[in-house]
């Protein structure tokens, strides 16, 4: 149990998990929760303070959600942000309406006590501003008894309040965001003065503590794990293989659809030459997912097929182990469990049918625990990093380019075939090393090559083409909810173009895409 806790209240907004990330960045230790959690829950948790989030509802709708006024009754400090602003002075006694004007995206916020706890220290200009990141129809019309309006702007009187006796502090705009220059100070500012956080919550004993857990629950019976190569499987391998040892069965499917030589580079990891005490089983389905994708274009049947397909043959290798098993692991993170609802009242983003990449049915049918074993279950990926650094994983394979579920399947435009994944391979694989060769990987979030299904006309040593046209791609992001597209220095792109156009067969042109996130999203498909 930790002895420092903050508590996020959900009440529908979108950038909940980068409040928890902010949070878990002061060494705070943070839970998202719905907005339903009972107060007597609370109590029992023992929160030092609790942020409401933001949300598309409006207070005075009587179907919106909502909480008890006890909550500000606690004695607990609290932040509102953005709609937990407004329901904050709607359940204190104060009035919120509709905008006269609306505001989104930048807005100059001026402030007006500078001695408020929350906002000691921003860094205004000469006319007492700071940029800060609005998205709101609603506004706080009048302030509940007690309260003091401690920031405003132009359209807004109230971009934020406090009543610093009851430790009740609200804010219209969304500091969380990385476009509220000074959003990361006020947030600070409310964890570790506001509610007297010490910041003492270390990732260094997450992974000792857990291994020590893992070994006690597990005891002498086995484990099934699906590893996929990525981060987070590779690194809740390295957690069990840690704790159990020989007891661990890995299963890696290798779809043909991943980047070049990854397949052989997680075999090397985790089979028999590599240093982690398990049994490694690696089963090349190549062909089989490359026969089911023939003549299929359209990208979400590309993905319903890859998401077929692995369940049967990851069950096929899990029969070879009835009787032996009794669990099932999957390497979940803490995104994952706060868009699945974490199985309670909060909205589900994404349904999850399966334990540990199987289907409930089956799970139940070859008699394995039906509650998955999930060792990083509260983490951010940033911190299941830090985890797979203190566990001796290679650092190449620790910070790999984020990589999507369906492979290279959404880096190719249409048809897919071994033709087509191989160019998509090399090209990637020289973009990634061109660009790290320059140091120009630093900074950026995601990169790659990706594969267009145009074909267009060029002239290669004296004779006309009509090759395929790979695009390149490279962001910047902090949270992949938004991105802008990278730099990339021209000498860069210059040689990348020449290596793929004179070293990979069938390209004749090569693309950079510009194209942010939103209106484009980050992959193709």
């Amino acid at each position: 149990m930790q002895q420092e806790r903050i508590i996020i209240l959900d009440f529908g907004g979108q950038y909940k998990q980068l409040i928890a990330r902010r949070v878990r960045e002061c060494n705070v230790y943070c839970e998202i929760h719905p907005h339903t959690l009972k107060i007597e829950k609370i109590k029992e948790m023992n929160p030092m303070g609790i942020i409401l989030t933001g949300g598309p509802a409006s207070v005075y709708d009587g179907k919106s959600p909502t909480c008890s006024p006890e909550l500000f009754e606690l004695g607990i400090p609290v932040l509102g942000i953005c709609y937990g602003s407004q329901l904050m002075a709607y359940r204190c006694g104060g009035q919120v309406k509709t905008a006269p004007v609306s505001e989104y995206g930048r807005t100059e916020v001026y402030i007006d006590e500078k001695s408020s706890l929350l906002l000691k220290d921003v860094e205004c200009d000469r006319k007492a501003s700071t940029v800060c990141w609005m998205s709101h129809t609603d506004y706080i019309a009048e302030i509940p008894e007690g309260f003091s309006v401690t920031a405003h702007t132009e359209h807004c009187p109230v971009a934020a309040m406090e009543n610093s006796a009851r430790r009740l502090y609200a804010v219209q705009f969304h500091p969380e965001v990385v476009h509220t220059q000074e959003g990361t100070k006020m947030l600070r500012n409310f964890v570790m003065d506001v509610c007297g956080c010490k910041g003492d919550w270390e990732m260094s004993s997450f992974a000792e503590r857990t291994i020590e857990e893992l070994r006690k629950k597990i005891g002498d019976r086995h484990v099934l794990l699906g590893l996929s190569g990525g981060v987070d499987s590779t690194v809740a391998a390295a957690l069990l293989s840690r704790a159990i040892g020989s007891q661990l069965h890995c299963v890696f499917v290798d779809h043909g659809l991943m980047r070049k030589n990854e397949g052989d580079e997680v075999e090397a990891i985790f089979g028999p030459e590599g240093s982690f005490d398990l049994h490694f089983i690696r089963v090349n389905a190549q062909e089989r997912f490359y026969r089911r994708l023939i003549g299929q274009t359209d990208p979400e049947t590309k993905r319903k097929i890859i998401g077929e397909e692995f369940p049967r043959i990851f069950g096929t290798e899990a029969w070879k182990l009835k009787g032996k098993v009794r669990y099932l692991a999957q390497g979940t993170i803490y995104p994952d469990v706060v868009e699945s609802g974490d199985g309670k009242t909060g909205d589900v983003i994404k349904s999850h049918h399966n334990v540990g990449g199987l289907p409930i049915e089956l799970v139940r049918e070859l008699g394995f625990d039906e509650t998955p074993i999930e060792p990083l279950r509260m983490l951010f990926k940033d911190e299941v990093r830090r985890v797979g650094l203190e566990l001796g994983i290679p650092r190449e394979l620790v910070y790999r380019q984020p990589f999507p579920g369906p492979g290279l399947a959404v880096r190719i435009v249409g048809e897919i075939t071994p033709y087509k994944v191989q160019i998509v391979q090399e090209a990637d694989y020289i973009f990634r090393e061109e660009l790290h060769k320059a140091g120009a990987d630093k900074g950026l979030g995601q990169y790659f090559a990706a594969l267009s299904n145009m074909h267009s006309v060029g002239v290669m040593g004296d004779h006309r083409t009509y090759g395929l046209a790979v695009v390149l791609r490279a962001v910047i992001t902090s949270d992949f909810m938004t991105a802008e597209a990278a730099e990339i220095p021209w000498n860069v792109l210059q040689t990348t173009m020449n290596r793929i156009i004179n070293e990979v067969d069938g390209v004749n042109r090569v693309l950079y895409d510009i194209t942010s996130k939103p209106p484009g999203t980050i992959e193709l498909e």
